[in-house]
C-alpha cells in the first residue's frame, strides 16, 4: 500500500508530520479569522511549507517551492500569509543582517527558544540551545524584575583560521 500523500508538499504524512499539521490547523484557521481573511488552499500550502520545510528561508525560496509543486500562489500572498505567522507566533522572522529576511517554524521544536549562530563568511546558520545561557537569560531578567516570555539571540561568528 502506497503512503498517502500531502496535496500541497508532495511529502508522506511521516516526512510533513501529518498530525502535527492538522493539530495545529484549527487554530490557523481561527488566525486567519481574527484577521478577516479566508482560508485557502493557497494560504493552508503556505502554511504547511513553512512549517515543515526546510530551516531559514527567505521569501523567495518559499514562493519557489510553491511554484515548483504547481501551485500559482502570488508573492502578496506569502507575504501577508507569513505576517500573520508571525502574529500568532507560529513562525519568527531573522534577520541576520545581510539584507535578507528569513523565517523559520516555532512548531514541533524541542526547544522553541532555541539561538542561533551566524558565520559572517559564508551565511551558515547554527542552531544550539544551551541550557546555561537561558538560566543566565532568566536569572538577568528576574533579577531585573522581569519574567522571559521571548528572546531573540543571534552570534556572529568567523571561523577560526587553523
Amino acid at each position: 500500500m502506497a503512503k498517502k500523500r500531502n496535496v500541497w508538499l508532495g511529502l508522506s504524512e511521516k516526512e510533513v508530520g501529518y498530525k502535527e499539521v492538522e493539530k495545529h490547523k484549527d487554530s490557523f484557521i481561527e488566525a486567519l479569522k481574527k484577521e478577516n481573511l479566508k482560508f485557502t488552499n493557497q494560504r493552508f500550502a503556505i502554511f504547511e511549507e513553512i512549517l515543515y520545510g526546510s530551516k531559514h528561508r527567505e521569501c523567495e525560496q518559499i514562493l519557489e517551492a510553491l511554484t515548483n509543486r504547481g501551485l500559482n500562489v502570488s508573492r502578496a500572498t506569502v507575504y501577508r500569509t507569513l505576517d500573520i505567522l508571525i502574529k500568532y507566533d507560529f513562525i519568527r522572522k531573522m534577520d541576520i543582517e545581510d539584507g535578507r529576511v528569513r523565517y523559520e517554524s516555532n512548531i514541533g521544536r524541542e526547544h522553541p527558544q532555541h539561538d542561533h549562530m551566524i558565520c559572517v563568511e559564508t551565511g551558515k546558520i547554527v542552531e544550539f540551545y544551551s541550557e546555561e545561557i537561558a538560566a543566565i537569560q532568566a536569572k538577568i531578567a528576574q533579577k531585573n524584575g522581569y519574567k522571559i516570555i521571548k528572546h531573540n539571540h543571534q552570534i556572529f561568528v568567523k571561523p577560526l583560521k587553523k
